[in-house]
């Protein structure tokens, strides 16, 4: 599976799920509807200084449906040069269970009173 971002400034965002659409890609996806940063396209902070904010898409898909969601992401780029698009991927072939080695006792110190909690740190 790949785990993609794309951060974009909302002014194309109704140009990229058309791009999708056409495709028939990025039909299932989280939608992180107004984020705030800095990227080489400038500040989008959503205030009167900077009132432009981005929107953040997350989509776990296959990885050829990745390659066609890159395509059309490109196309979109091509058309608006000037706004900010940013695609990212991550492949996971793992589960996080097992991707992260369990902590150390010694590493999770106890806070005092919470001794009942003890079996949680390594979520067993």
């Amino acid at each position: 599976m790949i785990r993609i971002e794309l951060i974009a400034n909302h002014s194309v965002e109704e140009n990229l799920f058309e791009a999708f659409a056409a495709e028939n890609v990025g039909k299932f996806y989280t939608k992180i509807p107004a984020v705030n940063g800095v990227g080489k396209s400038g500040p989008k902070m959503g205030d009167a200084i900077w009132p432009e904010e981005n929107f953040v898409l997350v989509i776990w898909c296959e990885e050829e449906e990745a390659r066609t969601i890159e395509r059309a992401v490109a196309k979109v780029k091509e058309q608006f040069p000037g706004e900010g698009v940013k695609l990212f991927g991550l492949r996971s072939g793992e589960p996080l269970r097992e991707a992260l080695p369990a902590p150390a006792p010694e590493a999770v110190p106890e806070p005092d009173g919470l001794e009942g909690l003890a079996g949680l740190v390594g979520m067993e």
